[in-house]
C-alpha cells in the first residue's frame, strides 16, 4: 500500500498480467513499425532499381564486362542479322579453335543471305590457318581484305549494332555495346574508309603476299618505334613476334649507321624513308 510501503497487497492475477505484458507489447509495436518502415523503403529501392535496369537494358551505349557476357552479346547479334556484317579483326594470326568456331558462324549467316566483309592485317598472310579459314569463308562469298595499319577490332552488324573493346580493360575483359544510330554510322564509315585501302586476299600462290608488304611493314614497325613504343607493343599491335620487330630494326639500323635506338630515331626523323608510298 501506498501509506506502508512495507506491506504487500494482493491484486487480481489480469492487472498483474497487464502490467507485465505493457513493455513486451509497445516493444512488438516498436519492432512492427521499424519492419514496416524498412518495407516502405526497400519497396522505394526496387522502384528504382527496377527503372534503373531497364535504363541500361535499353541504353545506347553499354558496358558488357566478361568473356561470357560479351561472347553471349555477340551471339546473340549474330543471330539476329539478317543484311552484312563487317569486322576489322588485328593482331595477325587467329587460334586455330577460334577459327573454327567464326566459320560456323560464317556459313550459318551466309545461308540466311548475310554479306560479310572482314579486314586483317597483312601478317595473316603468312598463317597457314588463317589463310585457310579465309579460302572456306570466300567459297561461301565473305570478303577480306588486308591492311598494314594499326587498328582496334570492330564489329558492326547490320548497320544497327556495333562493339568495340573498352581500353580502360586488359585481356580483353570488357567491351561496348554501341546501338546509338549516329555512332554506328561513323564506325561503319571508319571500316569503309580502311577497307578502301586494304589489299584483297587472293588465295593464289602468286598474290598472298601483295606487292611490298616487306617494306609495308618495315616501315609500320619504324614508325611505332619512332613514337616509342617497345618491341613487345609493337609485335603486339601489328600482329607479329617480337622477334620479327627486332629484326626490322636492326636491318634499318645497319642500313643508316645508326649507333642506337635513339640514334636511329633521330635519322628517321631526319629521313623522308617513313612517309607514305616511299619506295
Amino acid at each position: 500500500m501506498a501509506e506502508t510501503p512495507t506491506l504487500l497487497a494482493a491484486v487480481p492475477p489480469d492487472i498483474a498480467g497487464r502490467e507485465l505484458t505493457r513493455p513486451v507489447e509497445r516493444a512488438m509495436l516498436a519492432h512492427q513499425q521499424t519492419l514496416a518502415a524498412i518495407s516502405d523503403s526497400i519497396a522505394s529501392a526496387e522502384d528504382v532499381y527496377s527503372a534503373t535496369r531497364q535504363a541500361v537494358s535499353t541504353a545506347p551505349v553499354r558496358l558488357l564486362q566478361g568473356e561470357d557476357v560479351i561472347r553471349a552479346a555477340l551471339e546473340q547479334a549474330a543471330d539476329n542479322c539478317r543484311e552484312e556484317l563487317l569486322t576489322c579483326q588485328p593482331g595477325g594470326r587467329r587460334d586455330p579453335a577460334s577459327l573454327a568456331r567464326s566459320l560456323s558462324r560464317v556459313l550459318a549467316m551466309h545461308r540466311r543471305g548475310v554479306k560479310q566483309r572482314t579486314l586483317y592485317q597483312h601478317t595473316v598472310r603468312a598463317h597457314g590457318p588463317t589463310l585457310a579459314y579465309i579460302e572456306q569463308a570466300t567459297a561461301s562469298g565473305a570478303q577480306f581484305r588486308t591492311l598494314n595499319e594499326v587498328f582496334d577490332r570492330l564489329i558492326i552488324y547490320d548497320r544497327t549494332t556495333a562493339f568495340i573493346p573498352d581500353p580502360r580493360h586488359e585481356l580483353r575483359t570488357a567491351a561496348l555495346a554501341i546501338d546509338h544510330p549516329a555512332i554506328v554510322h561513323y564506325l561503319a564509315k571508319v571500316f569503309e574508309h580502311a577497307w578502301a585501302r586494304g589489299e584483297t586476299v587472293s588465295i593464289t600462290q602468286e598474290y598472298v603476299r601483295p606487292p611490298l608488304m616487306t617494306d609495308e611493314t618495315r616501315r609500320a614497325v619504324l614508325r611505332l618505334m619512332v613514337e616509342g613504343y617497345t618491341d613487345a607493343a609493337i609485335a603486339s599491335r601489328l600482329g607479329v613476334s617480337p622477334r620479327t620487330v627486332s629484326t626490322h630494326i636492326k636491318k634499318a639500323s645497319d642500313l643508316l649507321g645508326g649507333r642506337s635506338r635513339a640514334h636511329l630515331a633521330y635519322l628517321l626523323a631526319q629521313s623522308d624513308l617513313l612517309d607514305a608510298g616511299h619506295g
